[in-house]
């Protein structure tokens, strides 16, 4: 292995004063707090540009849902009089300027208060505040036994390429991919709780909680399950492959060391950074994309209250919904790239 010359341009650097500098010759540039290094300075640098996202989104959605239409119009109905609608207007506080309206509801957001539910007329944080826990509950129960086991299908294929598992895996994680939430939930509806068989109930019980019905999370986390795991196993072993091939995987095999050390701690690492970005896309899509598997199996998660509020023309709650999801996506992001540089140890050194 070649070293580097003790004279080098990164030797003479390696020592930093207290203000930023190169070192006592005061050569190379000075370090400003937005190029602080390691994964401090990453998370600061990712929190900063994820606040910035939130902001940027929330100009889309508050300008989106304003035109949707008339809220006042929409509770009132056709029947509506020029006077009850300008009474309307000032209770909800839309007879003021739209920038004031703005910053009215992104303030309000900040302090925890995301306004008042036009259908429901309860607190928006309140009338969500149970269906965000049983969405949590699904996703991450569902995200529990989806990523292990696409990852060690994934790795298992990978290892065993072009033969019978990785063939048969292969056709039918892209079958499973293929099928859309509703279809799959709907046979195994078919196969298990009507004609063919009465093993598992159809739809949720209504008025309990998730961990209190576990018997009726079965299908519910059996499609959510299906309809990740097929994306991740094929990331998991494309990414597999590649680094098998790789050279420092090869080299670590020509030293002599045992083959499981070899996957575990060279090839695995390194093969579970690009399947981390997939998995966070993926939980993400979980909490804002199961609509129709909440709707089909009666589940009282944040899935209905998407449909319902849209239905319903309840702004308050559209906008709330909209900033919820867009913020788990920038956490998920940021968790996925923590964790890539985690497992990564090229990519740490970049830092």
């Amino acid at each position: 292995m070649a070293t580097e010359p003790s004279g080098s341009a990164a030797s003479q650097t390696a020592v930093a004063d207290p203000a930023g500098g190169a070192g006592s010759s005061g050569a190379g540039p000075r370090r400003h707090w937005w190029h602080i290094g390691g994964i401090f300075g990453f998370i600061v640098r990712r929190t900063l540009l994820g606040v910035l996202v939130l902001f940027l989104v929330s100009l889309i959605v508050f300008a989106a849902t304003q035109a949707l239409g008339d809220p006042a119009r929409a509770i009132l109905g056709r029947t509506a009089t020029p006077a009850s609608l300008a009474a309307l207007h000032k209770q909800l506080h839309l007879d003021q300027p739209v920038f004031q309206q703005y910053w009215n509801w992104i303030t309000g957001l900040l302090h925890g208060d995301a306004g008042t539910s036009l259908a429901a007329q309860i607190p928006v944080t309140d009338y969500l505040k149970d269906r965000v826990v049983n969405s949590a509950f699904l996703v991450l129960v569902a995200g529990g036994i989806s990523i292990p086991l696409s990852v060690a299908i994934g790795s298992y294929a990978a290892l065993h390429r072009d033969r019978p598992f990785d063939v048969i895996t292969s056709i039918v994680t892209l079958a499973f991919a293929a099928l859309p939430e509703f279809v799959v939930g709907l046979l195994l509806v078919f196969f298990f709780s009507t004609n063919v068989t009465h093993w598992l109930p159809a739809i949720a019980a209504p008025g309990k909680r998730p961990w209190q019905d576990l018997e009726g999370m079965i299908l519910p986390v059996t499609v959510l399950v299906i309809a990740v795991t097929p994306y991740v196993v094929r990331i998991m072993r494309a990414s597999m492959i590649e680094v098998l091939e790789s050279d420092y995987v090869e080299m670590a095999r020509l030293k002599g060391l045992p083959e499981r050390e070899v996957l575990v701690r060279h090839a695995l690492p390194n093969a579970l950074g690009p399947t981390f970005q997939v998995i966070a896309i993926n939980l993400a899509y979980l909490a804002g994309g199961v609509i129709i598997v909440e709707y089909l199996f009666n589940f009282a998660g944040i899935g209905g209250a998407i449909r319902d509020s849209v239905f319903n023309n309840d702004l308050p709650l559209v906008q709330a919904l909209a900033m919820l999801i867009a913020a788990l996506y920038v956490v998920l992001n940021l968790l996925a790239d923590i964790a890539t540089i985690l497992v990564t140890p090229r990519l740490r050194t970049r830092l």
